[in-house]
């Protein structure tokens, strides 16, 4: 590890956004100690040419590694297997970081040796450009932290993540390719290995916020139902396992539940979006609701906890369905990332 910390940025399409992106990054202060992996997925525009052209600019930061279309997960699958730095971030490639808070940021990892760091981040709006703060004030600044203790306290989101290199590299961190929405599995597959947490209070990471092209947004959800159903059973399928290894801590067991219970969540508002005379999403949607029943006990109790509209339908048997979709209305809501 010749770096203090790896940025992957994953790229697909985003000659729209990649120069703000990398831009971000330039700062003399810092950049011998970060090198910034530009990720092309197979892009079909000048994604490419424009990561090319800082590289060839700033050799000893910047590199791009382009690649057959593999999805989101793949690039950072790629950006672990070359990373190194001794932590990892990953920033997309339409979104980016401040300025003043990433120096802070890399300035403090030289002498950190946690697992998981936090920072504060924003989430912008595209349209309007209004920003949203999202800290941690539950957790002390700067303090090493067991993870139970910062896990009972608050939900860790992909923009506010920085993780050692080793920790992904040693335990075989790999997300599903070729899918949509493995932003969960990022978060959770590392779980069950981390020890210690750090949070500290610079903003770093800018999310942008209103494309309606995006995959969260209920267009993209919508488009990708079966991805999003897919990764909820991976995670299952590997929280089941975890359990059941002599290693489970019940802390991390109910952390790794209730965020994949918040994506099921954000499952039901998917079905929920679509016209209640759709016969195929509602069998649908009562089979995922059997399936969560199925696999786990805890997932399947606190998504009801989640959604209101469906603890009416289970009390129901799903026979109110109809009427339920169309007294309710539909709040569009983002998945928790």
């Amino acid at each position: 590890m010749d770096k203090t910390l790896t940025v992957v940025v994953p790229s697909y399409n985003v000659e729209k956004y990649l120069d703000q992106t990398l831009t971000s990054f330039i700062n003399e202060a810092v950049m011998e100690e970060v090198e910034v992996l530009i990720v092309d997925d197979g892009s079909k525009d000048k994604t490419a040419q424009i990561g090319h052209s800082y590289e060839q600019k700033y050799p000893e930061t910047f590199r791009v590694i382009s690649k057959e279309n593999g999805g989101h997960g793949s690039t950072i699958n790629t950006g672990i297997t070359q990373a190194r730095g001794k932590y990892f971030k990953v920033v997309d490639g339409d979104d980016w970081v401040d300025k003043e808070g990433f120096v802070t940021l890399v300035r403090t990892l030289r002498d950190c040796a946690e697992d998981y760091i936090l920072t504060r981040y924003h989430e912008v709006d595209d349209q309007t450009k209004a920003e949203r703060e999202r800290a941690f004030p539950e957790l002390p600044v700067g303090k090493t932290m067991e993870f139970s203790e910062a896990a009972s306290k608050v939900q860790m989101p992909m923009h506010a993540l920085v993780i050692r290199t080793e920790l992904l590299r040693e335990n075989h961190i790999r997300l599903d390719e070729h899918c949509f929405y493995v932003d969960v599995e990022y978060i959770l597959y590392p779980v069950p290995y981390v020890r210690t947490v750090k949070y500290l209070d610079c903003l770093v990471y800018m999310y942008r916020l209103a494309v309606v092209t995006q995959s969260v947004s209920m267009q993209g959800y919508q488009k990708h139902l079966d991805n999003h159903t897919t990764v909820i059973a991976h995670l299952l399928d590997y929280l089941k396992q975890y359990r059941l290894s002599a290693e489970a801590d019940q802390g991390k067991v109910r952390y790794m539940a209730r965020r994949i219970a918040q994506m099921a969540e954000t499952q039901v508002n998917i079905y929920m979006s679509y016209p209640a005379g759709d016969k195929e999403i509602y069998r649908k949607f009562k089979e995922f609701d059997a399936f969560l029943k199925e696999s786990d006990p805890l997932v399947y109790v606190w998504t009801g906890e989640y959604s209101g509209m469906l603890r009416l339908l289970r009390r129901t048997g799903f026979r109110a369905y109809a009427l339920i979709r169309a007294v309710s209305g539909f709040r569009n809501k983002s998945d928790r990332r």
